[in-house]
């Protein structure tokens, strides 16, 4: 799930409130609490709605699932946060946000493409491979090495030198190659990012993190969920197992009708969520045949603050709206971060079809229609 961002008008007794709120809701029995809860307190992690009713939520808990969910280590960090006025950094770039010294210089002959300047500083000062730069308030790329600036995702120029290949190899034969979870990690934002993919550079620079020792299976989830479908074959190529998510997330039904026999009702429910997004509204049909849900809120990692309906509406994807409402899903759910349906989303990106269908659907299951409440921006 995304984090949010930490408004610049936030106040410690406002944060509170959030946590006291989200206490009374998880007592409540609100799937939503649990769903937050489940993303971001590492306590309750992989605990499915029927076992957290179960479970002692104290305020301590409440306090740190609201820390986490705006991008903070612990409640007490995010006190400092607030307490130096810190929170504003994170309206920053993250070039901005970089002090100057000698990691900013290589990340600049690194965006310049300069191969001779590179190697040069990184001769002189070769524990720089090793460093991290360090980012708050926000659910990836909080600890980058500079191999990991490289796939420019999150962007910081909106653009990749053309020689972007050359430079990774360079950072990987100075050093970055023995980092098995930089690898991962820079193949994972490499994968998933357009601005990788427009420069023309994607496949080749997953291609070469590979031979480098990257593995190709953790960062197909996130290819797929981008809807990076190249990238994700590539990874294919590179040696990821076909998983009944990437079957059916890249529309492979013969694939899915081999794999879904087997497959766990986690399985299922991510194959789900990724395939509504994808708009493979046929397989849609399929998975939800063989026991999906499609009223649970997508798993980790697959737009994890709302359902498979409202991911269909965001794509635009008219039949897998229409595969999972004849799938009897409910349309009264609300997305976590807005409190809208997925009406609300229909209306409010201007799908004017799906909002049509929909309005019809809602009005003959519930009697009326549902109004579009204020939303601050895509999801």
């Amino acid at each position: 799930m995304p984090t949010k961002w930490l408004p610049n008008s936030a106040s410690l007794d406002h944060l509170k409130h959030q946590a006291k709120d989200l206490m009374r809701d998880f007592r409540a029995g609100e799937k939503d609490a649990f769903q937050r809860i489940r993303e971001f307190h590492p306590k309750f992690t992989g605990f499915p709605d029927i076992e957290m009713y179960s479970q002692t939520f104290s305020l301590s808990d409440a306090l740190l699932s609201i820390a986490r969910e705006y991008g903070y280590a612990s409640w007490p960090r995010l006190k400092t946060v607030l307490a130096e006025k810190q929170n504003k950094d994170v309206q920053l770039s993250h070039n901005d946000r970089l002090p100057d010294g000698l990691f900013k210089q290589a990340l600049d002959f690194m965006d310049d493409g300069d191969e001779a300047r590179l190697v040069q500083h990184l001769a002189k000062h070769p524990d720089l491979i090793r460093e991290t730069a360090h980012f708050e308030g926000g659910n990836y790329f909080s600890n980058p090495t500079l191999l990991e600036f490289l796939p420019e995702n999150p962007f910081r120029n909106e653009v990749m030198p053309k020689n972007a290949v050359r430079i990774a190899e360079i950072l990987l034969e100075a050093g970055a190659k023995t980092n098995q979870m930089a690898l991962n990690e820079t193949i994972g934002l490499a994968a998933s990012g357009r601005i990788c993919r427009e420069c023309g550079v994607q496949a080749d620079l997953i291609k070469l993190l590979c031979r480098y020792g990257a593995d190709p299976a953790t960062a197909m989830h996130t290819a797929l969920a981008h809807l990076e479908f190249d990238a994700a074959r590539v990874l294919l190529q590179c040696g990821a197992p076909l998983s009944l998510t990437a079957a059916a997330t890249l529309g492979d039904a013969d694939a899915v009708a081999r794999l879904i026999k087997g497959g766990h009702s986690d399985d299922l429910q991510l194959a789900l969520s990724l395939s509504a997004n994808a708009g493979r509204s046929k397989i849609v049909t399929t998975l939800l045949a063989a026991g999906a849900d499609p009223d649970q809120y997508n798993p980790p990692g697959g737009h994890s603050h709302c359902t498979p309906l409202h991911s269909a509406v965001a794509s635009n994807e008219f039949d897998t709206v229409v595969a999972l409402v004849e799938g009897s899903a409910d349309l009264s759910i609300e997305d976590i971060h807005h409190g809208a349906t997925a009406l609300d989303w229909a209306i409010y990106m201007k799908r004017d079809a799906i909002a049509a269908f929909l309005r019809s659907r809602t009005s003959l299951r519930y009697g009326h229609y549902l109004t579009a409440p204020s939303i601050r921006g895509r999801t």
